[in-house]
C-alpha cells in the first residue's frame, strides 16, 4: 500500500515527510494488529519524532482508522472520528486554552474522547500524544499513559483495533512511564546520513558542504534547521545551545571532580557509566543533553533505524550518547569559557 506523505513546515519551507521508510511500515504493522500496550517514543530533542506522528496520522486514516492528535506545543488537538460534536468541543478546547501549559491539562480528554467516538461506533480508533510531557508532571504523564492502557485493555463492545503513541523527548518523564511498565519504551534516533541528505537538498542554497553537516548535526533535523537559519554558523547555534540551556550556570554548579567527568564525555560518552559519575549522567539526561540507557542495536527495540554501535565523531557511545554533536560542542564550549576565567 502507497501512503501519502504530509506536507510539513521546515525551515520556514513546506516540505514533503521524507525518509523513515521502516518507521512508516512499523505504523503499518500497529495499524493491522493494533498496540497491545502504548507505544511511548523518545529520543533526541529535533530528531522528528513530531514528523512522524504526523505522517503515523496520516498512515492509519489510510487504515481506516478514526484518529485523535493532542501536541499541545503547536495548539492541536484534533478528533476526526467523523463525530461533529467531538470534533468541535477539541477545537473549543484549543480557543480556551490561555497558553501551551493550559493547553497540556487537557490531555485527559483525550482518553475521555477516545472513549466516547468508540461508544459511537468507532471500530478503529488511534490517540496520538506528542510533546505534551514536558509540560506537565511526571506522574500525569504517567497518568495519560496508563488511561491509554486502559482503552486497550478494556475497549467498548464492537470496537476491533486500538492504537497509542505517544513521544517525549524527557529523561524524567520517560523514566516514570517506564517504572510502572504501563507502556512498550522505544527509541528514535536522528535520521540517517542518506535521509538528512534528502531533506538538506530541499533547502536553498549556497548551503554548507553536506559532510560538514552530517558533522554537526549527526542527523537531527532540527539542528540542520537551526544551522540553515543561523546562515550555516554552527558558532552562531552552539552559543544559542549554551544560553538556551544555561550550560555556564550548570557548569559553575558542578565540583571539580565532576567537570573533569563531563570533559571525559565529550570525548566518551559512555565514560559517565560509573558509580560516581551517574549523579553528573543524570543531570545531562534531565537536561536533555545525552540519551542514557541507548538500547542493544536490535531494530526490533527501535523504531526506524539505530544509531551505529559506536561513533564517537558523532558522540555515540555504545550505551550513552549525545543528543547531538553540536550538543556535546555547546557543553564543551561551556566548560571552555570557565577554565578561561
Amino acid at each position: 500500500m502507497s501512503v501519502r506523505r504530509v506536507k510539513l513546515d521546515f525551515a520556514g519551507l513546506k516540505v514533503e515527510f521524507c525518509d523513515r521508510e521502516r518507521a512508516i511500515r512499523q505504523v503499518e504493522e500497529f495499524a493491522e494488529r493494533g498496540t497491545w500496550h502504548p507505544i511511548v517514543v523518545f529520543g533526541p530533542e529535533g530528531c522528528g519524532k513530531t514528523a512522524w506522528l504526523k505522517q503515523a496520522s496520516e498512515t492509519l486514516k489510510e487504515f481506516g482508522f478514526s484518529v485523535i492528535y493532542f501536541n499541545p506545543m503547536r495548539k492541536e488537538f484534533l478528533a476526526e472520528v467523523g463525530i461533529k460534536s467531538l470534533e468541535e468541543r477539541a477545537r473549543e478546547l484549543v480557543r480556551r486554552a490561555s497558553s501551551v501549559h493550559a493547553l497540556a491539562e487537557f490531555a485527559v480528554n483525550v482518553i475521555d474522547f477516545a472513549v466516547e467516538a468508540m461508544r459511537s461506533g468507532r471500530k478503529r480508533l488511534a490517540m496520538v500524544v506528542d510533546d505534551a510531557f514536558h509540560l506537565m508532571g511526571t506522574r500525569e504523564a504517567s497518568f495519560i499513559v496508563k488511561g491509554m492502557l486502559e482503552v486497550i485493555e478494556y475497549p467498548p463492545e464492537g470496537c476491533e483495533r486500538v492504537v497509542a503513541i505517544a513521544a517525549t523527548s524527557e529523561g524524567l518523564s520517560r523514566a516514570e512511564i517506564g517504572r510502572h511498565r504501563w507502556a512498550l519504551l522505544r527509541p528514535m534516533w536522528n535520521m540517517s546520513k542518506k535521509g538528512l541528505e534528502e531533506l538538506y537538498e530541499k533547502l536553498p542554497s549556497p548551503r554548507m558542504d553536506f559532510e560538514d553537516v552530517w558533522r554537526l548535526t549527526g542527523g537531527n533535523p532540527e539542528v540542520l534547521a537551526r544551522l540553515y537559519k543561523a546562515e550555516w554558523s554552527a558558532d552562531a547555534v552552539v552559543r544559542d545551545l549554551v544560553s538556551f540551556k544555561k550550560l555556564d550556570v550548570f557548569v559553575s554548579s558542578l565540583a571539580s571532580d565532576e567537570r573533569e567527568y563531563l570533559l571525559e564525555a565529550t570525548k566518551d560518552p559512555d565514560t559517565l557509566l560509573t558509580r560516581e559519575r551517574i549523579p553528573l549522567l543524570n543531570k545531562l539526561v534531565e537536561m536533555n543533553l545525552v540519551i542514557d540507557a541507548v538500547p542493544e542495536r536490535r531494530p526490533e527495540h527501535w523504531i526506524d533505524e539505530p544509531p551505529p554501535q559506536r561513533d564517537l565523531e558523532l558522540g555515540i557511545g555504545s550505551r550513552i550518547a549525545w543528543q547531538t554533536p553540536l550538543h556535546r560542542d555547546a557543553v564543551k564550549k561551556a566548560l571552555e569559557t570557565f577554565t578561561a576565567r
